[in-house]
């Protein structure tokens, strides 16, 4: 293998796991907020707003994973 197949396949990983954890937290993050809101939807407001704010945060960390995964493809 040479070091470009190498730089690909971190590049891969890196992307790849780091879409993993924010993935499965937004699905989870989703699931629950609907479960609340089938338990109290007169809180929907509030709930909706904290929603948005997780998955923004969840976003942001697989944002920084592509990021990682650019760096090592074309810099790395």
């Amino acid at each position: 293998m040479t070091d470009e197949s190498f730089r690909f396949l971190a590049a891969a990983l890196a992307i790849g796991l780091g879409a993993l954890g924010p993935g499965l937290g937004i699905g989870l993050l989703v699931a629950k907020a609907m479960e609340a809101l089938g338990r109290n939807p007169e809180a929907e407001g509030a709930i909706r707003v904290n929603m948005i704010l997780g998955i923004a945060f969840a976003e942001a960390i697989a944002i920084y994973a592509l990021v990682v995964a650019i760096i090592i493809k074309f810099i790395g």
